[in-house]
Formats: C-alpha cells, structure tokens, sequence
C-alpha cells in the first residue's frame, strides 16, 4: 500500500493513486518505506511501490518534488529511507558527503524529454519549427536550479540558439508536474515535459509534439540512494534492490523510460 503526499502542482498523478492513498494508522515509522522522489516518476513509483508491497507485504510512503528540492530536504535531516533522483548529480553528491549506505548508488531510469503542446491553433503543426520561429505566448520549463528536466530543456534551447528569447516568455515550473500542467491548462502554448508524463497521465489531445533528441542534452540519468538513516531498515533495502527486478523494469519501460543496462 501507498501513502502519497505531493504539493497541487502533482494534482494531475493524483486521480491515478486514490485507490492507493490510505496507510493504517496503526503502522509504526519503522514499518513503513518512505521514498523521496523526483516529480518526473511519481506515477511509476506509485506503480512500482504497489507491486512491492503486493510482494513483500512492506507499506511505501511517497513524497514527490523537484530532484533539488528534495536533495535539500535530505541534507537538511529530512526522514526519507529512499531517495530516487531525476539525475546522477544529487545522489553523486549525497554519497560524497556520507549521507547514503556504502555501495548503493546506482541509475534505475534513462528519462526522455519531450516538446508537447495541446495549443488548438497548432494542431498538426510542427512544433519544433514554432519553438525556432518564436511563434508561441508561453513556454513552459522546468526550472533548470532545480529539476534536471529543467536543466536538459536549458541545454536544447541554447543548442537552438533560442534560450536568451525563450527564456523571456517562459513560466518555470517548481517541477516537472508543474511544468506539464503550465502546458495542459493552456496557461503556456508549449512546454518541455517528461515523455513519460505524456504516456501516462490522462490530458488534453495533443496538438503536436516534439520527441527530443537524447543527444541534444546531457543523459537524463536517474539514480536512486539508499539513505544512511535506512541502512539498517530491512524494507528500505528490499525497495532499493526490488527496483532492479525485472517486475520493476517492465514498469520503468511501459512508462516511457530507458531501462540501464
């Protein structure tokens, strides 16, 4: 079972995981798995954490945010077992400065990028051409601080030649569930969202989208810690391990991510 707790920008998940949501009181800390993760695989690690606990009988706690956000939280004391980042750099530095178990670092998701748009006016258009001409009122973006969504779509739009423009018509989103939703109010004409998000989550019909190249940006390269606060928490290990599993990597893969080899 799962406990999910996320600021409104994660409205758009939350019809997913109501059937998921309730914890029994009766639970003590110790017995639960809590999981820090990045906004991007809110809906896979709900998916992920409901088959572990099917399995293992272990209840899960998620709390989404930006990669950034939640890597402050952890070096502020911040009770996660569990940490899945939306990049290499945060749990990088988390094992630098000893706040991970030895030897738990690894990448568990290869994420994708995606230009997407449910703007009427550019139905089957081409949406990479809009972004080049500047023929858009909002774009929508991660902010690149702190969500590494947010930070590859940066590194497109400078490879463009069109961040000094873009960068002044666009809304940044906290995270990446913000961003999306920026796009799929129609608050921003276009936005640079997680493929997954676009697979997964039930929005507006698409208009047009861009997938983007992966090697237009640095790899979007997930990795997940262990925290040393959970070093001796059987269940928080169990998580880690379990999302090596093949079970865990057909999920990873149906929502819209490269599984690491």
């Amino acid at each position: 079972m799962i406990f999910f707790r996320g600021r409104r920008p994660d409205l758009l998940y939350i019809a997913a995981l109501l059937p998921a949501v309730i914890l029994p009181n009766v639970l003590l800390a110790d017995d639960v798995v809590t999981v820090a993760v990045a906004s991007n695989f809110a809906t896979t690690a709900a998916e992920i954490s409901t088959a572990f606990t099917k399995e293992t009988g272990v209840p899960v706690r998620v709390s989404a945010g930006s990669t950034g956000r939640l890597y402050a939280q952890i070096v502020n004391g911040a009770p996660f077992d569990v940490f899945l980042a939306a990049d290499a750099e945060r749990p990088e530095l988390l094992e630098r400065y000893g706040h991970i178990a030895e030897g738990s670092r690894r990448s568990y998701a290869i994420g994708r990028l995606v230009l997407w748009s449910r703007d009427k006016k550019l139905q089957d258009k081409d949406c990479l051409a809009t972004l080049r001409r500047g023929d858009y009122r909002r774009l929508a973006v991660a902010n690149p601080e702190t969500a590494p969504y947010g930070s590859a779509a940066r590194e497109v739009l400078e490879s463009l030649g069109v961040w000094e423009s873009a960068s002044k018509r666009a809304v940044f989103g906290e995270n990446i569930a913000q961003t999306l939703q920026f796009a799929a109010t129609g608050n921003a004409t276009l936005g640079f969202v997680a493929r997954s998000q676009v697979l997964t989550v039930d929005l507006p019909p698409v208009t047009c989208s861009w997938s983007v190249p992966a090697a237009s940006h640095k790899p979007l390269d997930q990795q997940v810690v262990l925290l040393k606060r959970a070093e001796a928490h059987s269940g928080a290990q169990q998580y880690a391990k379990f999302l090596s599993t093949a079970s865990a990597k057909i999920i990873i893969s149906e929502h819209g991510y490269e599984v690491p080899k």
